[in-house]
């Protein structure tokens, strides 16, 4: 086993960007969202955050929304959002095509 500099953590290689370690553990706040939005979110095409999904949920839920129509609200956002990234595409194709 070799010993690892400041400026070698680990497996992540050479960088003297300051690592950082998370507050909460991702996967308990996962499973600290309400069952709807847990359901919706494990089938998503985005890789929403749980907190930025738990942030518009309790928006929408403030708002009077029922959860239906709430999920229904964050399906519409997602599609905005995978439209802007299709057209992002189109305008701008990876190089080599």
């Amino acid at each position: 086993m070799t010993s690892s500099s400041p400026l070698t953590p680990g497996n992540l290689g050479r960088t003297a960007i300051r690592l950082t370690r998370r507050s909460t553990d991702p996967m308990a706040d996962f499973d600290a969202l309400p069952p709807p939005l847990r359901r919706w979110l494990a089938h998503a095409d985005l890789p929403w955050s749980p907190a930025s999904c738990l942030k518009l949920w309790r928006k929408y839920r403030g708002a009077g929304l029922p959860t239906d129509q709430v999920l229904d609200q964050l399906a519409r956002l997602q599609a905005r959002k995978l439209a802007r990234r299709d057209m992002t595409a189109k305008l701008f194709p990876p190089s080599g095509e």
